[in-house]
């Protein structure tokens, strides 16, 4: 038996081993059966074993104190404090009170910086254990915050938790997510205690010796629940005499009875200190010395057994004890205690709960308390808690003063939103809309815009709301510029789109404007301009990047990101992705690291480095998960992935469940997306008709749409190869001028190699001499990086072998191909690798020697390898820098290389020019190693 268990060993033996996993453990059973006992002992267990141990004990009173168990359980963590990033140490100072701060904590930051102390004590080295007692009385801060972490939390992570359940079979949901949790989960329900177990603990809590018989009754009337026994056996001992064998016990209907007939035979001024202290949150010795209750007011109820009181405070010796004392305090009796407590009690948000539990009618003063709580609760991250004291302030508003009700009801819509509850602040915003007018009623439409648009509404909903909020508030005011600027984000058609953008620049330029959405505004300016067909003002963006500050807006924050990516500038687009996401994982922001780690994940594919954008989009996937989002965006990435890999059936799925998407949701650019994935598996698996029909229909869409310029898609290149293998030259001919007049109007690298390869492919298929495109095209690759589309420049090679074979050149059709294929093969394109190597097998013949290089290409490539630049070869061969890089394209193919880095070992490993080149310098006939003179 261990310290004060008993009854329990197997239960115990068995909690011990799944939390040494380590694993998490929920205890479970009724009121008084002994789940805070065995927790205990377990915690006791923990601590001996050198664990570390954090812990919290809430009860029903604190539930309404926000961040009180949170506290309680990281407060030992206080020294790693400092280490977190800004936001985060800020939040959790916010929790552990350790600083008063004018600062504004998202509820997100709490979570995040709860998880990154559990995970700075894991690293430590040593067994983490997390208790939690009697987790339904967590308060929803401190329950919203430690759900997030424990499930997000690096393994290695022991939880136990307690939760009082009745008697039903039915299985209940796990509280903290322990069930949805990456570990496993032991669920211990405590069965009643026997006979022998229950005469241990009455000895030990009562004093009492019980005849055999009449321990047996009461372990049957207690139904083997040892608080119920120890109050059982509490009444029988107050009789005059014991119960005969034919007499009825003094058995309650509930616990709540029995501790009423207790509380009963308390003296009058004891029993209103009893409840005193069961109304307190925490019932602090100091504020009940201050509403006139001394500690030996209590000594009837201790001597009975309820309480215990402290050097700083008074303790039930079961929460449940607490809860039955509130329960039979009468209503208006309750009200004035509460009122006694609220004169009395020192902390304001302490004060405030009790002033709002005692005024029933609406009261200013009351009101004005609450509101100023509700905003302290939410500068601390707890919107929830937030909510309902707006909610509470504004029914306790005078009806005259209507301009305070509509802000403290919109305040506390927008808590709702702030803490993810998208229906909770969808109805709140509705409903403000529909009760007031003028500004109130626009900046409620506003809120149940950006509730639509974050929950990914269809319809239009976002829009239409939006458009309604611009319809209640004056053209001319910085809200309508706030509208504005919203709306530029909203509405996907680049026209609408620029007007809104530059009204909300118009009216947030002045003093006074919200700077942050004045950058979001240039940002959407400056992107739909280019979407529209206009040359790109990089100054507008320099403007905005100087303007936004060290954390952008959701509103535009990923611009400058899409901008990099559609110029084929993946450094910059991946520093500033990079460090968005570093923001919003210090904020605990899952939504934004959701929507980055997607262009992180496009921009690594683009970029060729396929194994991390997989990483990237399988993270984005896992937090979708959690998140619950429609996951679009993420499963079509991984699709185009499979297309690329070679797992066409894979990737034809997505695409076709991703058009039946579309069109259920009216989405263009969910259809857009997947049509090309649509039309490039079409492509990849030789279906040429077909996917000259899919780039058809999408060039329909973005032609529809008013898109001259959609950054994002680039499927000109493609669909003239898929027109060409249809044997359609006409339409190949009006896709290669539309390819044309994008790259006039926007020269990028992946436009500069698609017009190339795409000549290289019409010259050849019209029967026109295609040695001036392959020219161009040799050209084209050699003036793009290696490092910056590695495919689009592996591809060129392949359209060179194939117009090469089809000219009946099977050298340099050989040579085109089997560096194709190389440089496929590095990227894991194995269709495109396979396609390269069937066009070689077309050739027939034995492939020659790789070093079979030119006299130039060996000088060329010689320096080349001895780290000489560009300029440097041609100043020393006489000839010009794009001589030199065309040679060195035409040595990288031939030696089946991609970068100059590869050049030695290539020289090296073939033998051959090396060799060549140096025994000319060896007079013939000399002896091995005499220099010519």
């Amino acid at each position: 038996m261990r310290g004060t268990l008993v009854g329990r060993d197997g239960v115990f033996d068995q909690a011990w081993r799944a939390l040494r996993e380590p694993g998490s453990v929920l205890l479970e059973g009724p009121a008084g059966i002994g789940k805070t006992t065995l927790l205990r002992e377990l915690v006791t267990e923990a601590t001996r074993a050198g664990w570390s141990v954090l812990t919290c004990a809430p009860t029903e009173c604190e539930t309404e104190l926000p961040f009180a168990a949170l506290a309680d359980l990281l407060r030992p963590l206080a020294d790693l404090v400092v280490d977190l990033p800004r936001p985060q140490r800020v939040a959790a100072e916010m929790v552990l009170l350790t600083r008063d701060s004018d600062e504004t904590v998202d509820e997100r930051v709490v979570g995040a910086a709860t998880r990154s102390l559990l995970e700075g004590v894991l690293a430590a080295g040593r067994p983490v254990l997390v208790a939690v007692d009697d987790s339904p009385w967590l308060d929803r801060p401190s329950e919203r915050a430690l759900r997030f972490a424990l499930r997000r939390v690096a393994p290695g992570l022991s939880t136990l938790v307690s939760c009082r359940t009745d008697n039903t079979s039915t299985l209940r949901i796990a509280p903290l997510g322990l069930d949805a949790g990456p570990g496993r989960l032991t669920r211990l329900p405590l069965a009643p205690l026997g006979v022998g177990a229950l005469h241990h603990v009455l000895r030990e809590r009562v004093g009492a010796t019980l005849s055999r018989s009449l321990l047996a009754r009461i372990a049957r009337e207690a139904a083997g629940n040892p608080l119920v026994a120890i109050e059982v056996t509490r009444a029988v001992q107050r009789l005059p005499q014991p119960p005969e064998p034919a007499q009825d016990l003094p058995v309650a209907s509930s616990m709540h009875q029995l501790l009423g007939e207790v509380l009963a035979r308390l003296p009058a001024r004891c029993r209103d200190a009893v409840r005193l202290a069961a109304l307190l949150g925490v019932p602090l010795l100091r504020d009940l010395a201050a509403a006139g209750v001394s500690p030996a007011a209590f000594d009837a109820a201790e001597e009975a057994g309820l309480l215990v009181v402290g050097a700083v405070r008074v303790e039930f010796t079961h929460p449940v004890y607490a809860a039955a004392v509130r329960a039979g305090i009468p209503p208006g009796v309750r009200r004035g205690l509460h009122r006694r407590l609220a004169e009395v009690v020192t902390d304001p948000d302490e004060r405030v709960r009790h002033l709002a539990l005692c005024t029933t009618t609406p009261d200013p003063v009351v009101a004005d308390a609450l509101g100023a709580a509700a905003a302290r609760q939410h500068a601390r991250g707890a919107p929830e808690a937030a909510a309902n004291m707006y909610e509470s302030a504004a029914r306790l508003t005078p009806a005259d003063d209507e301009a305070s009700r509509g802000q403290r009801l919109l305040a506390a819509a927008r808590c709702r939103f702030g803490c993810g509850d998208h229906p909770g602040a969808r109805v709140a915003a509705e409903a403000v809309a529909a009760e007031f007018g003028g500004d109130v009623r626009a900046e409620a439409l506003l809120l149940r815009a950006v509730v639509a648009w974050s929950a990914d509404e269809s319809g239009g909903t976002a829009v239409e709301a939006a458009g309604r909020a611009l319809a209640a508030t004056r053209p001319d005011s910085p809200l309508a510029g706030r509208i504005h600027a919203h709306l530029a984000l909203f509405v996907d058609l680049p026209d609408p789109a620029r007007a809104h953008a530059e009204a909300a620049i118009a009216l947030l330029s002045g003093p006074g404007g919200d700077r942050t959405l004045l950058a979001a505004a240039l940002l959407h300016l400056f992107f739909n301009e280019v979407r529209a067909g206009e040359p790109p003002r990089i100054a507008l963006l320099d403007r905005a990047l100087e303007m936004e500050g060290p954390e952008p807006s959701w509103l535009a924050g990923t611009i400058p990101a899409i901008w990099w990516k559609s110029i084929d500038d993946p450094a910059q687009a991946r520093r500033r992705l990079g460090s968005l996401l570093d923001l919003a994982a210090a904020r605990g922001d899952e939504p934004s690291q959701y929507d980055l780690l997607k262009h992180l994940g496009e921009t690594e594919l683009l970029a060729g480095r396929w194994s991390t954008a997989e990483r990237h989009i399988a993270a984005a996937r896992e937090l979708g998960e959690l998140l619950g989002t429609e996951a679009t965006a993420e499963i079509w990435l991984a699709g185009l992935l499979d297309a690329l890999r070679g797992r066409l059936d894979v990737a034809q799925r997505v695409a076709e469940a991703g058009l039946r998407l579309a069109e259920q949701l009216d989405d263009d650019w969910c259809r857009r997306i997947h049509l090309q994935l649509a039309a490039f598996v079409a492509l990849c698996a030789g279906r040429t008709a077909d996917a000259a029909a899919g780039y058809g229909r999408l060039a329909e869409t973005v032609d529809r749409m008013g898109l001259a310029e959609p950054l994002a898609q680039r499927f000109e290149t493609d669909w003239i190869e898929a027109c060409v293998g249809a044997g359609d030259l006409v339409t190949a001919r009006a896709a290669l001028a539309r390819l044309a007049e994008r790259h006039r109007r926007l020269p990028r690298p992946w436009t500069l190699l698609g017009l190339a390869r795409s000549r290289a492919l019409l010259d050849s298929a019209s029967g026109v001499d295609p040695s001036a495109a392959l020219d161009d095209l040799a050209a084209a690759r050699a003036a793009v990086p290696p490092e910056v589309l590695p495919l689009d420049r592996a591809r060129c090679l392949l359209v060179e072998g194939m117009v090469h074979r089809r000219s009946r050149r099977k050298r340099p059709a050989r040579e085109a191909l089997a560096a194709a294929a190389v440089e496929f093969d590095a990227l894991g394109a194995t269709v495109f690798a396979e396609r390269a190597r069937a066009e070689a097998a077309r050739l027939g013949g034995r492939p020659p020697a790789p070093s079979d290089l030119t006299a130039t290409e060996e000088r060329v490539a010689r320096l080349a390898a001895q780290g000489r630049t560009s300029r440097a070869i041609a100043d020393e061969l006489f000839v010009s820098p794009k001589t030199v890089e065309t040679n060195l394209s035409r040595v990288y193919r031939k030696l089946g290389i991609s970068r100059r880095a590869e050049l030695g070992a290539a020289l090296a490993r073939v033998g051959g020019p090396d060799e060549r080149l140096r025994r000319p310098a060896v007079t013939v006939g000399a002896p091995t190693g005499t220099a010519k003179g």
